[in-house]
């Protein structure tokens, strides 16, 4: 579609933003296309069903349920951008279907800033940082020791560019790093530059000490990390997820650490966002924080210099360059 659509009040609406994604590479789009903004509107589908009327590209993160219903209500809809790079909320084959191409940050963009959040929640977790700045804060001075990480084993499920970086990082401070996933063979030379060695799921659970998610959320990984998973990893490890959330059972999670099976857990993700503390209320050893793996300033530079690009080529008839899915043209 070469021309561009006008609403009832006669304007055009290129791209609609409907969360809270910014930046310059966005904004230098302006003169050319018309940029309108509504960053709550993911919380309203009726009203970002409505507001999709002559609307060509549509922008969102993680929080817009971009479904067949909605994308059927875009009439002049070609484009979705996904400021991220899960795309478990975007129905790509209906996207597909209807001739829509859709776009996601799958270029690694933001995986140093989700890989040094991992990082940190394990230093966090082993020397209990969050529990003892609050018992500072009350009054207290418990100076009992943590747990020393270098030394340790850091198994990674999930070795794409997230883990990689990760394991790059758990490297740094002197630990031995061994991952598993089940599309990298064991040899494959990412591996041996990063010096992780595979290991077999079941072999990875029980030899690490920190255990972190990063895994894209499909009918294979949903609920992986289940109380028969939790039961075979290495008592007193660590878990981290900065995954998504419905990769674990939270309740199995929660018992883990209760009955002292779990030495802690730190949740970026949560199976339901936003959330509260939910089965994690009293429990000491937990760290819950809201989604931000990839929200740092130079992460999201990147990745909205990624989106604008794929944008700029669409909306001018050219085809994506790394669509998510079969359609790289605009219908």
């Amino acid at each position: 579609m070469s021309g561009r659509r006008r609403d009832a009040a006669g304007t055009r609406t290129d791209i609609l933003v409907a969360e809270d994604v910014r930046g310059p590479a966005l904004d230098a789009l302006a003169p050319r296309f018309r940029i309108e903004r509504d960053e709550d509107l993911w919380m309203d589908p009726g009203a970002l069903r409505r507001r999709l009327q002559g609307v060509r590209a549509l922008v969102v993160r993680n929080r817009t349920q971009v479904d067949r219903l909605l994308l059927e209500s875009g009439p002049d809809l070609v484009v979705v951008a996904r400021a991220g790079a899960g795309l478990d909320n975007v129905d790509v084959a209906a996207a597909d279907e209807l001739g829509i191409v859709v776009v996601a940050a799958v270029g690694g963009e933001n995986a140093r800033s989700v890989a040094e959040l991992a990082l940190g929640l394990a230093i966090a977790l082993a020397r209990r940082i969050v529990d003892l700045d609050r018992d500072v804060r009350h009054g207290g001075w418990d100076r009992s020791p943590g747990l020393e990480l270098a030394g340790r084993a850091w198994g990674l499920v999930g070795l794409g560019r997230t883990g990689l970086a990760t394991g790059e990082l758990a490297r740094g401070i002197g630990m031995d790093v061994v991952g598993y996933d089940p599309f990298v063979r064991a040899g494959d030379p990412r591996l041996d530059a990063a010096g992780i060695r595979r290991l077999g799921l079941n072999e990875l659970r029980r030899a690490a000490d920190v255990l972190s998610i990063h895994v894209a959320l499909d009918t294979s990984t949903r609920n992986l990390v289940d109380e028969g998973f939790i039961t075979g990893m290495r008592k007193g490890a660590l878990l981290i997820n900065v995954s998504r959330g419905e990769t674990l059972d939270e309740e199995a999670v929660a018992a883990a650490i209760r009955r002292g099976h779990l030495g802690g857990a730190a949740l970026d993700v949560r199976t339901t966002e936003p959330s509260g503390v939910g089965v994690f209320a009293g429990l000491d050893r937990v760290i819950l924080t809201p989604h931000v793996g990839g929200l740092t300033e130079a992460a999201q530079e990147r990745v909205t210099s990624a989106l604008a690009e794929e944008l700029d080529r669409v909306l001018r008839g050219l085809p994506a360059r790394a669509p998510a899915g079969r359609t790289a043209n605009a219908r």
